[in-house]
This record gives C-alpha cells, sequence and structure tokens, in this order.
C-alpha cells in the first residue's frame, strides 16, 4: 500500500487497514498521549474549580455512606480514589457499580498473567518460528520494509492466502503446539478468573440484598390474572391461602392512559407558561435597564388585587397560578409574548393570542380535568403489584409457581417503585410483546445498515482511498511519512470509535420504546444492543471483508463453504492487528481521560445555559450527569474480546499490554465517575454481570475459531484438530453459568435474608467470606444503620404518580412556589424529604414517577 503501480486503481479494505509504516504505532502513541495527558491535566486543573460538575454526585450524598472527601490538591485525589474498598464502592453506590468495576478488575489481573507470559515465551517463538518483528523503532522506510518481510514470509502470509501445498506439516512445525498449549492455557484461565468473579460478586449480592428490608424486596408483580380475580381482595385472599406470609398491600394496574396523558398535557402548559412568563420578565429587565430607572406603579402594572377583579373563583385560580405576593401584570403590557393558536376546519384558521393568558386558561382547564380524572374509576388490567410483609415471603412467592395453566398468575420480580415505567404496566402483553419483537427487527436492519458505511467510511479515511480520489494528496500524504501513519491507522480506528459513541444514543431511544416494566431492564437492554452492534460492525464485518462492499460477496462464499471462514477470519484477523493495535490505544489511552474530564456536559453547557429560560431548567441543569452503563460497558467488553482473540497472536502481546493499560485506567476513570460525579438512577442490582458472562464467553468462541483457522492455514492440521474440543466445552460452560449462577444473581436466598435472625445461616454467610479477610459487608451495613437502597426507598410507595403526586405551580421567580392543594393530595408546611437524608433530592432522576409516604409531607 505504497501507492504503486500495483496497487494503482485499486482499493481493496485490507489495502485500507493494513499496516503502511512501522511508524503507525509510534505515531498513534503520540496522539494518544497528547491527547489523554492533556485531557488529564484539564481535569487535575478543572475539579476542585467546579466541584458542582466533578463532585455533583458527593455533594448530595449522605456522609454516613462512607465516601471520603478528595483532596482538591492536583494529585492528592489519585491515592484516597485508590484507597476506596470494594465495601465502600457497595455502600455508596450499589451493585451495579460495584459489579461494573469488578468486571474491570477481573481483567486487570487476568490480562497482567497473559502479558507476562505473552510476552516472555510467546513473542520469542513468532520472532525465531514465523519472522515477527515489532513495527516500531527507527523510523522511516526500513521500518515498513522490516515490517514487509514478515508479510512476505512464505510460512506465514502465502499459506494464510491459500497458497500452501495443502501438505500436512504438524510434525515439521513443532512450535505450533505452543499455540495449542495456551490456547487451553488462556481459555482455561479465562474461565477461572470469570468463575471466581461470578462466585464473589454473588455472595457480595446476596449478602447485600438479603441485609436489607425495602418495599422493593417485599414486592412481587403478579402478571396473567384471570378476569374473575382482578381485584385487591381476591388476590389477597389467593396469596393469603398459600400460607407463605401476609399481603400488606395489593394494587392493580389500571388502564391509567388517559389520566397519564392529562398530566403530561398539564406538563407541558406548565412548562410553556412558565417559558411565556421568563421571555416577558426578560423584556421587562430590559426596558427597565434601557430606561435607567425601575419599572413601578403605572407603566403597564395593575395596581387591584386579583380579588378586586372577579369573583372569589376566579381569584382563586390566580393565586393558584402565581405567587400571591407578587402584583400581577396586564395583558395590555407591552412586550408579552405570542402565541399562534390554530382553529376552525382542518385548523385552517389561525389567530395570535397572549400566550401567558392562553397557557394559564389551559392550564386552569387541564387542572380541572386532571382532579376530576383521579376520582373516575379505571378497567383493571391482568397485572398486580403485591407487598409482603417480609422479604422471605416474597421470594418464595417469586421463585414459586402458583397455577398450572401456562401463562396464568405468574410471579416476576419489580422494579424500585422510582425505577417503574408506568405506561407499560397497563399495556397488553401483546402490544408490549408485538413492540419488544418490531424493535428488535428494528435494531438488527439497522446493525445491517451500519455495515457498509462503518467499512467505507473506514477505508475512505485512508491513503489508498484518498490516492484514488485525489492523486495529488495521495502523492504530498506519501512525502509526509507522519500524516501517513496518522491517516492509514489513526483516522479508521477514530471514526470507528466515534461511531460507537453515536449509535448508543439510537438504540437507548429505540429501548425505551420496547415497553419494558422498568429502567433497569431498559438499561440491561441497551447494554446487549450496543454490544451487539459494536461487536459485529468493528470486528466481525472487518474481519471477514474490511472493503466498503466486499463483505457481501464473502458472506455469500461462506454460504456455499463454511470450510472457508476459519481461514478467512484467522487472515483478516492478523493483518487487522495494527488496526485494533490503534483502536484500543485511542479508546485507553487518548479517550479514557476525556470520559472522566466529562467533555460532553462542559462543551454542552453554555448551550444547555441558554437555552433554560425558567428556574425550573436553571435547576434541572444543575442535576449530576446520568451514568449509563450501556454507553460505556459494550466497548470495553469489546477489548476484553479483542486481548482474548489477539492473545496467542503475533500481535498478542502488544495488544495485551495496550489493553491492560485500558482497563487500568478505565478502572480508575469509572470509578470516579460512579462515585463522585455522575447518578446511577437505573436499578439493576447488578444484572450486568449475567451480560458479562456470557459475552465472555462469545469472544472465547471467537479465539478458538480464529486459532483453528490460525493452526490450520499454517498446515499444523492435527494441531488445530487439538483446538476443536474447547468450542463445545465453552458452550457448555455457558449453560453451566445459566443453571448453576443465574438464579443466584437474579433472586435472593432465603437462608440470606435470614442471615440476621439464625445463627446457622449466619454461619454459612461468613463461610462464604472466609477467603476475603474481611468482616461480612452487612455487618457494617448494620453498624451504619441502612444500605444505600434502603436510604433511597425511605417512604416510597408502589402507585402510579398520576393518581396522588401534588400538582406543581408555575415557577416564575427565584424561589420555588408550593405545590397545588386538591382533595388528592397531602401537603405539609415541612419540606420534602430528599432521597438521602440531608441530600438534595436532585440526586436521582426518578422523583417525579415515585410517590412517598412521609405522612402527609410530599411535595
Amino acid at each position: 500500500m505504497d501507492g504503486g503501480e500495483e496497487h494503482k486503481g485499486k482499493c481493496s479494505g485490507d489495502a485500507a487497514v493494513k499496516p503502511d509504516l512501522g511508524k503507525n504505532l509510534e505515531v498513534q502513541l503520540v496522539l494518544s498521549l497528547a491527547i489523554g495527558i492533556s485531557a488529564f491535566f484539564l481535569f487535575c486543573f478543572l475539579r476542585p474549580r467546579w466541584p458542582a460538575l466533578y463532585a455533583a454526585r458527593k455533594r448530595r450524598l449522605d456522609h454516613r455512606l462512607g465516601l471520603p472527601n478528595l483532596s482538591n490538591s492536583t494529585f492528592g485525589w489519585i491515592p484516597t480514589l485508590y484507597r476506596i474498598t470494594e465495601e465502600q464502592v457497595l455502600a455508596s453506590a450499589g451493585l451495579d457499580a460495584f459489579v461494573f468495576l469488578s468486571f474491570f478488575k477481573m481483567a486487570i489481573r487476568l490480562f497482567v498473567i497473559m502479558a507476562f507470559l505473552a510476552t516472555l515465551i510467546l513473542w520469542p517463538i513468532n520472532h525465531i518460528y514465523e519472522g515477527f518483528r515489532v513495527p516500531m523503532g527507527g523510523g522511516g522506510r526500513g521500518d515498513t520494509k522490516a515490517f514487509d518481510a514478515f508479510y512476505d514470509n512464505p510460512s506465514y502470509v502465502d499459506i494464510l492466502k491459500g497458497k500452501g501445498d495443502g501438505e500436512d506439516k504438524s510434525w515439521i512445525k513443532t512450535w505450533m503446539w505452543a499455540y495449542v498449549f495456551f490456547t487451553y492455557f488462556f481459555v482455561g484461565l479465562t474461565i477461572y478468573y470469570l468463575n471466581l468473579e461470578t462466585h464473589r460478586i454473588i455472595k457480595f449480592r446476596q449478602d447485600y440484598l438479603g441485609s436489607q428490608s425495602t418495599v422493593t424486596d417485599r414486592t412481587f408483580r403478579l402478571t396473567g390474572i384471570p378476569e374473575d380475580l382482578r381485584s385487591e381482595e381476591a388476590i389477597k385472599n389467593l396469596i393469603e391461602k398459600l400460607e407463605i406470609g401476609t399481603v400488606e398491600k395489593v394494587m392493580i394496574c389500571r388502564d391509567w392512559k388517559k389520566l397519564d396523558d392529562l398530566v403530561d398535557a398539564r406538563d407541558t402548559a406548565l412548562r410553556c407558561l412558565e417559558g411565556a412568563w421568563a421571555t416577558f420578565l426578560k423584556h421587562q429587565r430590559q426596558t427597565t435597564k434601557d430606561n435607567g430607572s425601575q419599572r413601578i406603579g403605572g407603566n403597564g402594572v395593575s395596581q387591584i388585587g386579583p380579588q378586586d377583579d372577579g369573583d372569589g373563583e376566579t381569584a382563586g385560580e390566580n393565586g393558584r397560578l402565581l405567587d400571591s405576593q407578587q402584583q400581577p401584570w396586564d395583558s395590555g403590557d407591552e412586550g408579552r409574548p405570542k402565541v399562534n393558536i390554530r382553529y376552525g376546519t382542518l385548523g385552517l384558521r389561525s389567530r395570535n393570542v397572549d400566550a401567558i393568558d392562553y397557557y394559564e386558561e389551559r392550564l386552569r382547564r387541564l387542572d380541572a380535568k386532571v382532579t376530576e380524572a383521579r376520582k373516575q374509576s379505571y378497567t383493571p388490567t391482568d397485572m398486580a403489584i403485591v407487598t409482603m410483609d417480609s422479604v422471605a415471603s416474597c421470594q418464595m412467592a417469586i421463585q414459586a409457581r402458583i397455577d398450572p395453566r401456562p401463562g396464568r398468575l405468574l410471579t416476576k420480580l419489580t422494579p424500585a417503585p422510582s425505577d417503574l415505567v408506568w405506561r407499560n404496566t397497563y399495556a397488553p402483553r401483546g402490544i408490549r410483546r408485538l413492540r419488544s419483537w418490531t424493535v428488535t427487527v428494528l435494531i438488527t436492519i439497522v446493525t445491517l445498515i451500519f455495515i457498509t458505511p462503518t467499512a467505507f467510511l473506514a477505508g475512505l479515511l485512508t491513503p489508498c482511498a484518498i490516492n484514488e480520489a485525489a492523486p495529488a494528496l495521495g502523492k504530498w500524504l506519501r512525502e509526509h511519512t507522519i500524516i501517513y501513519s496518522l491517516a492509514s491507522s489513526g483516522l479508521p480506528a477514530l471514526v470507528v470509535s466515534l461511531l460507537n459513541v453515536a449509535v448508543p444514543y439510537l438504540y437507548d431511544f429505540l429501548s425505551n420504546q420496547q415497553g419494558m416494566i422498568s429502567q433497569g431492564d431498559v438499561e440491561l437492554s441497551v447494554i446487549s444492543k450496543n454490544y451487539f452492534f459494536t461487536f459485529f460492525n468493528t470486528f466481525f464485518v472487518f474481519a471477514i471483508s474490511t472493503s466498503s462492499l466486499a463483505w457481501w460477496s464473502q458472506l455469500q462464499k461462506f454460504a456455499k463453504d463454511t470450510s472457508q471462514i476459519p481461514q478467512a477470519i484467522a487472515k483478516d484477523v492478523e493483518e487487522l492487528a495494527i488496526f485494533y493495535t490503534c483502536f484500543i490505544m485511542l479508546q485507553g489511552i487518548g479517550l479514557m481521560p476525556f470520559r472522566i474530564l466529562e467533555a460532553g456536559s462542559v462543551f454542552l453547557h453554555p448551550f444547555l445555559k441558554w437555552l433554560s429560560k425558567t428556574p425550573r431548567d436553571a435547576l434541572e441543569l444543575k442535576k449530576p450527569p446520568v451514568f449509563q452503563y450501556g454507553f460505556f460497558l459494550p466497548t470495553s467488553l469489546l477489548v476484553f474480546n479483542l486481548c482474548i482473540i489477539y492473545s496467542v497472536l503475533n500481535f498478542g502481546f502488544i495488544i495485551l499490554i495496550i489493553g491492560l493499560i485500558y482497563f487500568v485506567l478505565g478502572y480508575f476513570a469509572f470509578k470516579y465517575m460512579v462515585l463522585y460525579a455522575m447518578d446511577q438512577p437505573q436499578h439493576a442490582t447488578g444484572g450486568a454481570w449475567r451480560i458479562i458472562c456470557y459475552r465472555v464467553i462469545v469472544g472465547l468462541l471467537v479465539f478458538e475459531l480464529v486459532m483453528v483457522g490460525r493452526i490450520a492455514t499454517g498446515e499444523a492440521f492435527i494441531q488445530s484438530a487439538c483446538i476443536l474440543p474447547l468450542i463445545p466445552l465453552s458452550v457448555w460452560y455457558s449453560y453451566y453459568i445459566k443453571r448453576r449462577y443465574e438464579p443466584l444473581t437474579k433472586y435472593i436466598a432465603l437462608r440470606a435474608i435470614r442471615a440476621d435472625e439464625d445463627s446457622d445461616d449466619a454461619a454459612a454467610m461468613d463461610d462464604a467470606f472466609e477467603d476475603e479477610d474481611i468482616v461480612r459487608p452487612s455487618q457494617a451495613l448494620l453498624r451504619r444503620g441502612s444500605t444505600l437502597d434502603e436510604y433511597k426507598e425511605r417512604g416510597m410507595q408502589f402507585v402510579n404518580p398520576s393518581l396522588v403526586a401534588p400538582l406543581p405551580q408555575p415557577w416564575i421567580y427565584d424561589e420555588p412556589p408550593p405545590p397545588i392543594v386538591t382533595e388528592d393530595t397531602q401537603s405539609t408546611q415541612e419540606s420534602q424529604r430528599p432521597i438521602l437524608q440531608g441530600v438534595d433530592s436532585t440526586l436521582g432522576i426518578g422523583d417525579e414517577n415515585v410517590w412517598r409516604d412521609n405522612g402527609g409531607n410530599n411535595v
């Protein structure tokens, strides 16, 4: 790919990403270091100066959760962050953060061993027998010649391209047995660490959840309820007849669509009214500033109170809509905003009206409709939420089958009240199932559609493609080797990285349309979908063909002769080693510091602040960013699998070292983000570990397939056949995880619940922590008094907030107004209890989605 005559008019995908210069890695390393170090020092400079952004979560946490304060010095925060224990992570950030960080710690421990062995043993073997040379050092075209000598070695690339004589050379190429040994060893080592970490996560999860008693832990969903049982009393009698415990509360999910639509319409009208008032007040301030005097008296202000301008009812409505201590503005004031209202047949007629008056009247009418709708009765659905008197009773109900008929009276886990998507609770099961399948098919189509732009863009941004489109530019690039190297490896890696950042937002939107009951389920779905896209487009498409459209012809060839798959994948995987090395280097060294810098939030903040017109908008702008595991975990899983896949190949030791750096930097960056900077409102109780286990097994299967093809194309057929037993072994291990471990990652064991009541059960839990050299985390939690989940769920009830939540007044001035008091809601002079005691209520985004029973203290 040096632009010679032999490549003129041709720009295959292999040429588009195949390394051109030994300088590629050096240039990418320098670029990644420049980006990463700049972002890191900028973060260290801004962190103590912008605590509202970089310590947003810590400032809202209760001090009893045990999260230490970080030093304001430039680097003093790093040792403190390092010393934060797993127990502190569990206590202050919950199970999801604990599981996420445990994956990084497992990867670090695994890749330290693999990188050491690959460097010490496999690198010399590949150097001696395969002619492999590290494409770094010296610079210039000399490196290219040394590197090309490796690709020109007839014992390697010619065989990969099918130019061998096909004779079995198993007893000639005896060094291939080293590949077999390390394939078995690395697969076994990965399974060992995965098994070990699964045991740890299960015992921490069981101890953590077994020590608490939240309303979520005592509640289960009952679906498939027949029509004759769709009443609270009938369901209560049914459950109590099972003699597993006492039913504390039953809530039948009803068809609240009309009410929810009214509440949403009211919220829209409320924000429009606040926006109109903000526009008007801004105009008044500007007028006052221009006139050089303060606006008083006549100049558009009515001195007559609302009670003098109409009857008592109208005054009461105005008092509800505006702060009663503020003087109202006359509708004839200059600068009052207008809104265009369309009416008549098909909305063909329109009229400009005063926006404030219009939205005030619309809000008043919606208030009346909401109040009336709350008094109505609604059709019950086939779903109910049942709260038991104890966690053990709830777990027995969840893990049992009540009815012998299929699809009837099914018990399922219930998400936290703040995590529940109420609109999906009353959607018919058939509709939700149809939406789920529709979105799944749509996501599959979108992923396939992205194949072409993924490969096309990666190939277009290379000197090969540029030389075809613009020969003069291609010649200039060849004269500037550093820029040439950057274009041949850095730009494709950057394009793929940016694509992996942008696409998850689309998948997040689609996942929210699937009709899932909880945001935690949505988050797990986003992880799965984004991993599918990331792995399929970033690895599989390039592995079979890296040209823009050749992947389809390759798939047709594979359909005719599946025996070509290992050979094709092995060939392209080897040639893409530089590309993936640059990709991991950019993701870890270059972009990981940008994650902790929260560059997106910093960049968007001025624009969002400019768009924020009302006090409510300003308050929402102060909320911490949301940490979505579905945006970060898939890329980390891809890097993990790439390290596994390349571990035995020629570039394995390089990719393992770069991957180790990625996970070390990622552990510190994500640890800071989940503990101090960002919120995690979703509540999946560590369910992401199931996804991690199965995706790691997918990586092992691909690794084994690649090694079968790699050794077979080296004509060592006996060694290649020795790899084959690993494939069914890995498949069996996935079933082993599903049967043995998965139930304990979903449910709470009854002995874990009783560990604080029964000495034998407590001894069983203590035995599980013997090898940890720590006291059971639950003992520390008991000394502190409560878990994070218990803090967050204190006072919560399972009830649709549209039924009981107080209706907020327009927030026009600096101080927030009190809520509207109606017959259906309660209020006192006390303020709302925050999510955590002594904490700002903006900790979680679930506040508006939950009703808290605080003895009348609700806002």
